[in-house]
């Protein structure tokens, strides 16, 4: 039975020299890779002085003609791009608006943004506790037991009902050894 045909030397070249296709995406020759770089370049720029929406779309266009070895790093780049305009868009009609959307950001996982939510109704209103409570939150969330502490006393200051709400708050579960944290919740005991 005859083997596979050999291949001509000009057959190897001509097909290692065109574009290839490399689990569903376009890999660059050599030739068009400097200007692939350059396009990558150019978009990670935008991105870094805030133009996300100049660097949404090259980001795109660039994940169908980059290399393999580019292909992670784009799409981490495009999902900042996505995250960051979305959050510029995003208005709120009131404080307790703007904290829902914190507590929403808390819950996903995404602590700095939500502290930073927080921290923006707290430079309009320094006496909403509810803020201070959900700084409490956040910082049981993120292991910081001290920030947990401060923040429940101030919430706790400006509100006294905020410390019958925390007795149950499974968001402090992680509090709940802590005997600084027993204190703050039953004093009179």
């Amino acid at each position: 039975m005859p083997g596979p045909k050999p291949q001509s030397r000009a057959t190897k070249t001509a097909r290692s020299n065109g574009p290839r296709i490399l689990e569903g995406t376009v890999t660059a020759t050599d030739g068009t890779r400097a200007e692939i770089l350059k396009q990558y370049e150019k978009a990670v720029v935008a991105m870094q002085s805030g133009d996300y929406s100049a660097a949404h779309p090259a980001f795109e266009a660039l994940l169908k003609t980059a290399p393999p070895e580019f292909t992670d790093r784009i799409r981490m780049y495009l999902a900042a791009c996505i995250a960051q305009s979305t959050k510029a868009n995003v208005t709120f009609s009131s404080p307790e608006e703007k904290y829902d959307y914190a507590i929403a950001l808390l819950n996903d996982g995404h602590f700095e943004d939500a502290r930073e939510h927080l921290h923006e109704i707290l430079q309009g209103d320094e006496h909403a506790d509810y803020v201070f409570y959900g700084l409490a939150v956040l910082a049981s969330m993120t292991g910081d037991a001290q920030t947990c502490l401060e923040r429940l006393a101030d919430a706790i200051r400006l509100r006294s009902l905020n410390r019958i709400q925390a007795r149950s708050d499974s968001d402090f579960q992680d509090m709940a050894d802590d005997p600084r944290f027993t204190e703050l919740l039953y004093p009179e005991a």
